[in-house]
């Protein structure tokens, strides 16, 4: 039997996601895929994947699971921790690789400061694509694993680990922080000149109301010079909507495809990951930049991406 990973108790939500299926939008198809790409891209170059490679996405908690059937190469990318139980017991680490031998069970505990990690395989899972992609999309019951999130008794098949060194980071990447970028628009008219002034001088905070298809934030409302409804238009990831209660709303990888609120702005690519790490009381804040300043802070991000990428040595076990 070929390898796979046998889950054991799947945590609050565990699913399979890559980079999405972003050719679909005009077929009301919408994106899904990870929702910190950056990490899910670092992981899979790490173990020598593809770098949109499926891995397994886990929100707020870990999980636990069993290698079966054969052995399997494994990498946290995020922040979660964790041990191995079998013949040789051993702590788990993030960006650092590690072979589970058949039987060996793996038990990560929570997602820290965060809310997503992903276990990634090396030569990736074995699993169909649909529409081009592997990842799970809930509400549409296609895609991932049996188009759900993962439950106890799944087996996942994966490659097999096959005989090369372990592979780490020297220190974790230092994701960044302070305020989150936007580009204006593409309704930023519908907006009173007070609302631009509340968005980027006042802090919002990240409410309950999050889930990978957005999240809702508290704070300050923002007023609209126009109706709040307006003829529904397509929609990106990233953008902010506001609906008429004038409380913000980001859109994230599991968005429908069209809306009918006025857009104020929308989250430059570079800080996308961020957007999908945040977990619920977080605070945030906005900065206006041009479409120009986007695509220059996002060519710099590839670059620190190669950066990282450059330090990985082979593990000293």
């Amino acid at each position: 039997m070929t390898a796979a990973l046998r889950i054991l108790s799947p945590g609050v939500l565990a699913t399979i996601q890559d980079l999405g299926r972003p050719s679909f939008q005009h077929l009301g198809v919408p994106v899904s895929g990870a929702l910190d790409a950056f990490s899910l891209r670092l992981g899979n170059v790490l173990l020598r994947n593809d770098p949109g490679a499926g891995a397994l996405e886990m929100c707020y908690s870990g999980l636990q699971l069993e290698a079966a059937h054969g052995p399997v190469r494994i990498l946290v990318a995020g922040p979660c921790e964790g041990t191995i139980e079998g013949l040789a017991p051993r702590s788990v680490t993030p960006w650092r690789s590690e072979c589970l031998r058949a039987g060996d069970r793996l038990l990560l505990g929570s997602v820290k400061n965060a809310s997503c990690a992903y276990l990634i395989v090396a030569g990736g899972f074995r699993i169909p694509l649909v529409l081009g992609s592997m990842s799970t999309y809930t509400r549409g019951s296609f895609g991932g694993f049996a188009g759900r999130a993962l439950a106890e008794g799944d087996e996942i098949p994966t490659a097999a680990a096959i005989d090369e060194p372990e592979v780490e980071l020297p220190s974790p990447p230092q994701y960044e922080k302070g305020p989150v970028r936007i580009v204006p628009g593409p309704q930023d008219d519908y907006f009173t000149n007070n609302a631009s002034e509340v968005l980027y001088g006042e802090r919002f905070t990240v409410s309950t109301a999050a889930d990978r298809v957005g999240i809702r934030l508290d704070g300050p409302r923002l007023e609209h010079s126009r109706l709040a409804d307006i003829p529904s238009d397509g929609t990106v990831h990233g953008m902010i909507q506001v609906p008429p209660s004038g409380q913000p709303i980001i859109l994230l990888n599991d968005r429908q495809t069209t809306g009918g609120y006025p857009k104020i702005g929308t989250v430059i690519t570079a800080d996308l990951p961020r957007v999908g790490r945040l977990v619920p009381n977080q605070e945030i804040h906005f900065m206006r930049v041009t479409p120009a300043e986007a695509v220059k802070i996002a060519r710099e991000r590839e670059q620190e991406l190669l950066r990282i990428i450059a330090t990985a040595r082979a593990a000293r076990i």
